[in-house]
């Protein structure tokens, strides 16, 4: 089935499915931290696991001929250990709503200033105003003590702001490269579970033989499928089917969505100052994503 046979609301679906699950992620990842998993035990999950079902696609495809070493090792890097881990340590010290806010939110404002030092791409007055409301709508999110203010929650915030610093690279880089599925598969999950779980099982703290069962089961189903599997190839098919423009509207919502299920499983609630900016954050991230046609006020 081609993009033009291929139904719309199989795109719609595919688009509000990425959201749940990244929304979701924010949520499993915080509930970690009563799971007596280490973050090390959580990146294990994320890279073994994934790797074994790509695998099978990776040697199918072997995208390494089309990569050079500079580029396996640059991609392999900021999908890596460090990145994962830096994200895992800030869920265990902010709330799981902070997290889609300086990760997914502030994203957009990362990509045009990582895009114009790489490949001088001069942003869009919509972007420039959109990547506005979102900072100050950020640091509203992050002065609401109804979230937490201590040094340990700001720490937590840094982590997340140099997690998506990591991904707005990886996302210029594979618009720059035009990075196939199987390649960012080849990089991100299977190079660097090879490096990464036989340091893990030698020299890292863990504790898998304390977790409880289910919380364990949760973490490793999850962050081992979810995210990178099942997220990564859902947008590729909603891209294709309704666009990017669309699909990126849609994944706007992945913070207040977030927001919404950290008040509702975890019992993290925002004040009325939160909601607020979580608002003016999604219309911040619609702006600098898609400009005004998604309102309606510009001519495609």
């Amino acid at each position: 089935m081609d993009q033009s046979t291929r139904p719309e609301w199989m795109g719609y679906t595919a688009a509000i499915f990425v959201v749940f699950v990244w929304a979701t992620w924010l949520i499993v990842s915080r509930a970690s931290a009563g799971s007596g998993l280490t973050v090390y035990d959580l990146a294990a999950f994320r890279y073994g696991l994934a790797a074994i079902v790509a695998l099978p696609f990776v040697i199918r495809y072997r995208p390494w001929h089309r990569l050079t070493v500079g580029q396996i090792a640059a991609v392999s890097v900021i999908l890596g250990p460090v990145y994962i881990l830096i994200v895992f340590v800030g869920f265990r010290l902010a709330p799981a709503a902070h997290g889609g806010i300086f990760m997914n939110g502030i994203l957009p404002i990362l990509g045009l200033i990582v895009a114009y030092f790489l490949m001088r791409a001069r942003p869009k007055r919509t972007q420039v105003i959109g990547s506005v409301i979102i900072f100050v709508a950020a640091i509203a999110l992050a002065g609401d003590g109804a979230l937490g203010t201590s040094l340990m929650v700001w720490l937590g915030d840094v982590c997340f702001i140099i997690g998506a610093v990591f991904f707005a690279f990886y996302v210029a880089l594979s618009r720059t490269w035009a990075l196939r599925t199987s390649e960012i598969l080849f990089c991100g999950t299977i190079i660097n579970a090879a490096v990464y779980l036989p340091i893990w099982a030698i020299a890292l703290p863990s504790g898998l033989a304390q977790a409880p069962m289910g919380p364990m089961l949760l973490q490793a189903v999850y962050q081992g499928f979810f995210p990178n599997l099942a997220g990564l190839l859902l947008i590729a098919f909603a891209a294709r089917t309704i666009g990017s423009e669309k699909t990126s509207a849609i994944l706007a919502a992945v913070p207040a969505v977030g927001a919404v299920l950290g008040a509702v499983v975890l019992h993290e609630y925002p004040t009325v100052q939160g909601w607020i900016a979580i608002g003016f954050l999604t219309f911040g991230l619609l702006l600098a994503t898609v400009g005004l046609r998604v309102f309606g006020l510009q001519r495609s």
